[in-house]
């Protein structure tokens, strides 16, 4: 016999930058199971996308960190339903316009069947929402698989929704450092450090790509940064830092590290005549350059066990 199904509600969450155009993209999906009684119940699930390429396309100055805090803080709300509390449409609304204004909107409830409200949201992301798979697969590369990977194991390690992101450099070094940190979290292991003042440790990671030509130079950019934040996290927040800088394996294969690349980095791990001579010295150039700024330098095999730390370090 076929599996009953749930009866549902759904909404869909757009990114409008421009109201007046009513140019938008559909970047989320709220579903709600509905009671008895046709009111919405309280088991409900958000979803929003982890690709913002359509949302850089339509709005080169979006605000990425944004909209993923807006939607940690609608599971948080949602969460908070659960036990007891009341949020509704118009609770829903609230959280919405105090976040974006008018940039994000959400679209009328439309009653939906799905087998359970997870396996619902999966189903409406990939039909409104998500890229075609064939499209992400041919096009994600550098940073932005990087940063996918990123997530991906944040959010399986069930941390994702509690780190900073999107970190503005400009917090602790000066007015116009243009720099943002993809990811930071306070972890509270600093205390044993035994340095003067200094409380916590927190834990920052920047997804650097060096499988293109501005590899180099943003490598630099982070090595020229790290002081200063270091400096910065010491001053505002009174914690260490550790600056993490995510990379691509050298090839795929490459290992997993227990300590950042070491001398040399991922670029020793392999043969040089298994490798383009000129970009295997630019991959080491960069990774030794952000290691003499003492910036932790891994890749994206190493991101589970990274994941699995904060998971620790956040006592989930």
């Amino acid at each position: 016999m076929p599996a009953s199904r749930h009866q549902c509600e759904f909404l869909l969450l757009k990114y409008v930058p421009d109201p007046v155009r009513n140019e938008f993209v559909h970047v989320g999906v709220i579903l709600r199971e509905m009671g008895e009684d046709g009111r919405p119940g309280a088991v409900a699930s958000v979803k929003f996308t982890s690709d913002w390429r359509r949302v850089r396309c339509l709005d080169p100055d979006a605000d990425v960190g944004m909209l993923e805090g807006l939607e940690s803080e609608l599971r948080r709300r949602f969460e908070a339903e659960r036990s007891g509390e009341e949020i509704g449409r118009r609770g829903l609304m609230h959280v919405l316009e105090d976040s974006f204004s008018n940039s994000v909107q959400v679209t009328r409830a439309k009653a939906y069947l799905a087998e359970s409200v997870d396996a619902g949201v999966e189903e409406l992301m990939r039909m409104y929402v998500e890229t075609p798979k064939r499209e992400k697969v041919s096009r994600m590369s550098g940073r932005a698989a990087i940063q996918l990977t990123m997530r991906t194991e944040f959010e399986r390690a069930g941390v994702w929704d509690l780190m900073r992101k999107r970190v503005r450099a400009a917090e602790y070094t000066r007015v116009g450092d243009p720099l943002r940190i993809d990811l930071a979290y306070r972890s509270g292991v600093g205390g044993a450090s035994g340095v003067s003042g200094v409380s916590s440790l927190v834990r920052m990671f920047q997804a650097v790509s060096l499988d293109g030509g501005l590899g180099v130079e943003a490598a630099k950019g982070l090595a020229f940064s790290a002081e200063s934040l270091r400096s910065g996290v010491e001053r505002v927040d009174q914690g260490l830092l550790e600056l993490t800088a995510i990379v691509e394996p050298v090839r795929q294969g490459t290992g997993n590290r227990e300590q950042g690349t070491g001398r040399r980095g991922a670029a020793a791990e392999a043969s040089e005549d298994e490798l383009d001579s000129e970009w295997a010295e630019s991959y080491r150039f960069a990774v030794e350059t952000m290691e003499e700024h003492s910036i932790r330098v891994l890749t994206t095999a190493d991101l589970g066990r990274v994941a699995e730390t904060a998971r620790r370090e956040m006592a989930l």
